[in-house]
């Protein structure tokens, strides 16, 4: 089994690099190879609604930033792992960019355990954490349980080692996905996943 993470930071080995670590550690003694791609320093386009992606292979029709590659290393992975700091209350902008053409559409990850790593200074964790939750709810991914929100502070590595409950809050969530993972694995062995259906469209605008 294994886990991408996707670090939403444009320092590459920053505060979430860190959380992100806190992670892995958990997850590769448990057996659980994890990746850490760093994307936030990339120059991403932002969504333009063209229809392109809607057709198989559902590829972005923008190829010249890293998000169909990302694509693939998701949806051959068995988790997934979303870091982004705080700006402005809420998800880096350029990582913004590139949760949306990532994720819409065809992104394979129903049933996938998964789980966040929010960093900031001082406020706007909890917005950011269900700003990257949204994407996770929407795909049917399994949002991997925790003790509390997975949001670490520090406006640098150093002072993130000051910040011990959340950095044993990163420790557990891995903890809690390398079990989700195998519990996951074991269930399909006998249960069957449930058939997804033909999706029904309403719009309220006629």
């Amino acid at each position: 089994m294994n886990v991408v993470a996707f670090n939403g930071s444009p320092h590459r080995e920053g505060v979430v690099y860190h959380g992100l670590a806190a992670m892995k550690e958990e997850l590769e003694k448990e057996g659980i190879g994890t990746e850490i791609v760093h994307v936030g320093s990339e120059l991403i386009h932002g969504c333009i609604d063209c229809g392109f992606c809607r057709k198989a292979p559902f590829q972005c029709v923008f190829n010249d930033d890293p998000v169909n590659a990302c694509r693939e290393k998701l949806n051959a992975a068995d988790g997934l792992i979303l870091g982004s700091p705080v700006y402005y209350g809420g998800v880096a902008g350029a990582y913004k960019a590139f949760l949306d053409r990532l994720f819409f559409p065809g992104v394979k990850m129903r049933y996938k355990a998964s789980a966040v790593v929010v960093s900031l200074r001082r406020s706007g964790g909890i917005s950011t954490f269900h700003e990257l939750n949204n994407y996770l709810n929407l795909a049917q991914a399994l949002i991997v349980p925790s003790v509390y929100w997975e949001v670490i502070h520090g406006n640098n590595p150093r002072e993130l080692e000051e910040d011990r409950e959340g950095l044993q809050i990163m420790r557990i969530t891995g903890r809690n996905m390398a079990w989700l993972m195998k519990t996951v694995a074991a269930g399909k062995r006998e249960v069957p996943l449930p058939e997804e259906p033909v999706r029904e469209w309403t719009n309220f605008i006629r």
